[in-house]
């Protein structure tokens, strides 16, 4: 079983191209600041058994997936199922127009994170890996604090996210999904921008109630 926070198609906002977006629960780190604090408790969400995952894949494949991004939450909290998932897309025929590549965000550094994940670097293309720390603001591409580093690893990688090592867009990429009952935005926001957007929406008489990023 592996249990997930959310799942997202198509993501565009943390990646090139169309993306499956998955969001795993459970995360120790706690980076002040997050602004996913709901995927934090190692009990929430909603558990998913394993095989669910290569039917989301085709899912997104046959709907123009170029890529995968996993987040969290931290992902290396669900190793097991997080292999599994990565497995499912290295196995899955290519898309007509190439390969789908694979990223990954982990709190954790490269070294944990390959001794955490056996064989996950593997099976990753490109992971950007580090704590979000609010004292270290960026204006890397996908990046929350400076300290996040986008390691390529593979050679896909290297042709897909060398021009984005060091790229600053003017603004980040975020997108908006709005479900029956909530909001979500995805991308990494500049420090500011939700406390902002939460104050704009106020005035418009829109209540977010319990915003992810509060305690």
């Amino acid at each position: 079983m592996a249990r997930l926070a959310r799942v997202f198609f198509p993501v565009t906002a943390l990646g090139p191209g169309r993306r499956l977006g998955v969001w795993f629960q459970g995360c120790p780190i706690a980076c002040p600041g997050c602004m996913s604090r709901d995927t934090w408790a190692a009990d929430g969400g909603a558990e998913v058994p394993e095989s669910w995952f290569a039917a989301a894949w085709a899912a997104a494949l046959a709907g123009g997936a170029t890529g995968l991004t996993v987040s969290g939450g931290e992902p290396t909290e669900q190793p097991s199922a997080l292999l599994h998932l990565l497995r499912v897309v290295r196995s899955a025929p290519h898309p007509a127009d190439g390969p789908a590549d694979v990223l990954v965000y982990t709190g954790r550094e490269l070294d944990e994170f390959a001794a955490l994940v056996p064989g996950g670097p593997d099976l990753v293309d490109a992971l950007i890996t580090g704590p979000y720390r609010t004292a270290e603001p960026t204006t890397l591409v996908w990046r929350g604090s400076a300290n996040q580093r986008l390691h390529l690893l593979s050679d896909l990688g290297r042709e897909r996210y060398a021009g984005f090592v060091a790229h600053q867009p003017e603004r980040p990429p975020m997108q908006v999904v709005v479900g029956d009952d909530d909001v979500h935005y995805v991308g990494v926001p500049r420090p500011g921008t939700l406390n902002h957007m939460e104050r704009l929406l106020r005035t418009s008489g829109v209540d977010l109630g319990r915003p992810s990023w509060r305690p």
